[in-house]
């Protein structure tokens, strides 16, 4: 892992995010050389310094994207515009979650990624689902070289990660150079459905993900025969759970696994382990909807797939890093010994001959990259050649 920030794990992640998202080592240095200080404050403290550091290379980089629209160079503006917009959504996802200026942030972020991907002509596609009078937002990716209805993967986020962050990462090009079509979407407690409509997360992942494969289903360009699931992080809890208890679903995979979440908050309660983002317990609290910590221990102990994956009876890949600083190892070697009725289970675990060896590979997503999507187009009927 590519530690700029000398004992700070959370900044550290958030760089690597950033880079496995695109971002440029030049533009990198030049927003964190500043925030060396900062950060040897701790997690918390000096978020907001970051925020208006990285946002400089954002405006900077719009202002670019500005003068390649003037001379007609579509494309490069859509390649800075994409950059800034990793740099912005990175800059808002270390906020403490009712810090004010959070909200316009964001709503600049979505504004800055929806125009670079239109001017850069990405396989990028915007769509709604619709939920409980609201509604879910994705990104859509068509597998290429496909006619007719093609297979499908579905890509679901963590505890603070967000569908642009899936696509930047990469997994649905993928995809679909291997003739497999994704979705990411912001579920319930991530993304836009928390910031935007204030959707909470839910133990019960089937819930909402029965209704993205509702939606799926009357899609004429999607096969809805061999939709898969796969979640990363938190989404190592949300996926196997969703899977479990929807049928529908073709297979299922995780990028790092989360067999038993409720105790791994136990563990960092007590200064066990890292821990993901900035201002932490208040963004656990914001995300699962819980007024204070008494609630959130209430709830935890239920975040778990003990009893649950004997009813999984699909393929199912789990992946996890060896040197997972924040979810041990232990809880994939869990997942997959539970998965007892799948009739074609695999792990794979990230050492040092692969890399990508930290949480959900975020040091390297190369091999996690190349094995998963090879892994689910073999199953889901694309190709590897």
């Amino acid at each position: 892992m590519f530690e700029y920030f000398p004992k700070n794990y959370v900044w550290n992640l958030a760089l690597n995010l950033a880079m496995e998202m695109g971002a440029k080592i030049g533009e990198l240095d030049e927003m964190c050389r500043p925030l060396l200080d900062a950060a040897r404050q701790g997690d918390d403290a000096g978020t907001q310094a970051f925020l208006a550091s990285w946002e400089v290379m954002a405006d900077k980089l719009i202002a670019q994207a500005c003068q390649d629209e003037e001379r007609g160079r579509l494309l490069s503006a859509g390649t800075k515009l994409g950059r800034a917009a990793t740099y912005l959504l990175t800059a808002e996802r270390m906020q403490a979650f009712d810090y004010a200026p959070r909200q316009a942030l964001y709503a600049k972020f979505q504004d800055t990624f929806q125009r670079g991907v239109r001017l850069a002509r990405e396989n990028c596609e915007r769509v709604e689902i619709p939920y409980e009078g609201d509604v879910i937002a994705g990104l859509y990716t068509r597998a290429e070289g496909v006619s007719g209805r093609a297979p499908l993967l579905v890509q679901v986020n963590g505890l603070d990660s967000t569908k642009e962050m899936l696509y930047r990462v990469g997994l649905p090009a993928h995809l679909a150079r291997r003739g497999v079509s994704s979705l990411c979407v912001d579920q319930p407690g991530t993304g836009e459905a928390l910031r935007l409509h204030g959707l909470k997360a839910r133990v019960d992942s089937e819930h909402w993900a029965s209704r993205v494969v509702d939606e799926l289903e009357t899609w004429d360009d999607v096969d809805p025969a061999r939709i898969g699931l796969q979640g990363v992080s938190l989404g190592g809890y949300y996926a196997p759970r969703a899977v479990a208890f929807e049928p529908r679903f073709a297979l299922g995979a995780v990028w790092g696994a989360n067999h038993n979440w409720g105790e791994v908050q136990l563990a960092r309660l007590n200064r066990e382990g890292e821990r993901p983002v900035p201002h932490y317990w208040e963004h656990v609290r914001w995300v699962w909807g819980a007024r204070d910590m008494d609630e959130f221990m209430e709830l935890i102990p239920k975040i778990t797939l003990d009893g649950v994956l004997e009813r999984v009876r699909v393929p199912f890949l789990v992946t996890h890093g060896e040197q997972d600083r924040q979810i041990p190892l232990k809880y994939a070697h869990q997942t997959y010994e539970g998965l007892v009725n799948s009739p074609d289970r695999e792990l794979k675990i990230f050492g040092d001959f692969e890399g990508g060896v930290q949480h959900s590979s975020v040091d390297n997503s190369a091999y996690g990259l190349d094995y998963i999507s090879d892994w689910v187009a073999e199953r889901l009927g694309g190709h590897v050649q």
